[in-house]
């Protein structure tokens, strides 16, 4: 795991997009797992941005993203069906076939997972998998208490992650309580892991992600299990951590470099 602290948001995202940018350099048609909420957000733009005046080619890429919420229709101004689409899909030619997010309205939720996996085991897993990190320490929609060997199912969301989420609904009463998840087991299968961290209200989960114990009860924490884990983070993130890591890196050396 290789913990890297840059000054800002802006520097992160520039950061993660530098390494996903390298990555498609040598497989253009990466298996690239993809995260939603606020921090991904500038990997994104970035992205778009490196797209159109940099001839960054994503549209070999196939995408499958961490999670959706049960019972939320795709078009839905809060799925994140809708969020991929706005932030980043609607920006680039990528073929509709290669894109992949649970679908929160199938009728046997248990038989959609189940494909789900099988779709990941065909495109021949996951390459990379963007990540953010909830504030009690969830990664994905799992939990506290969720089993570190889980494939995708549905997850009951706790009341924290309701609370954080209740900024995007009208009320608290319209918060979904049930989302599709990507397992702990099948995130720890791809061969790369991106965990994006910002914000001083992220420093104790990333503080108990990458330095304290691992256990279920902070899921985030399985990434210090994982062989090729990269945790970009900016300063108000890291004001708690207690070890010594990266200040400043360049990508040519992260394929050098572990904590």
């Amino acid at each position: 795991m290789l913990v890297i602290i840059k000054d800002d948001y802006q520097a992160v995202s520039k950061e993660a997009a530098q390494l996903v940018a390298n990555r498609l350099l040598t497989k253009p048609n990466l298996v690239l797992g993809l995260a939603t909420g606020s921090t991904p957000i500038g990997l994104y733009q970035e992205l778009i941005r490196r797209c159109r005046q940099d001839g960054l080619d994503l549209t070999k890429i196939t995408s499958f993203n961490l999670d959706e919420y049960v019972g939320v229709p795709p078009d839905h101004p809060h799925s994140y069906h809708r969020f991929m689409r706005e932030q980043l899909f609607d920006h680039m030619n990528l073929d509709p076939r290669h894109v992949h997010i649970p679908n929160g309205m199938a009728m046997d939720i248990e038989a959609h997972c189940e494909w789900y996996e099988e779709q990941i085991q065909r495109a021949g897993g996951v390459d990379l998998q963007v990540l953010g990190v909830g504030a009690n320490g969830h990664i994905a929609f799992n939990e506290p208490g969720s089993s570190l060997g889980s494939r995708t199912r549905v997850k009951t969301l706790s009341h924290k992650t309701r609370e954080d989420n209740a900024r995007f609904f009208a009320s608290m009463d319209e918060v979904p309580r049930y989302a599709i998840t990507m397992g702990i087991g099948t995130i720890m299968e791809a061969r790369e892991l991106l965990m994006l961290v910002t914000g001083e209200s992220k420093a104790a989960a990333l503080r108990d992600a990458v330095e304290g114990p691992l256990t279920a009860m902070v899921p985030a924490s399985m990434i210090q299990m994982h062989r090729k884990a990269y945790v970009i983070v900016d300063r108000a993130a890291a004001s708690l951590l207690q070890g010594e890591h990266s200040a400043s890196i360049s990508e040519a050396s992260l394929t050098r470099r572990r904590l």
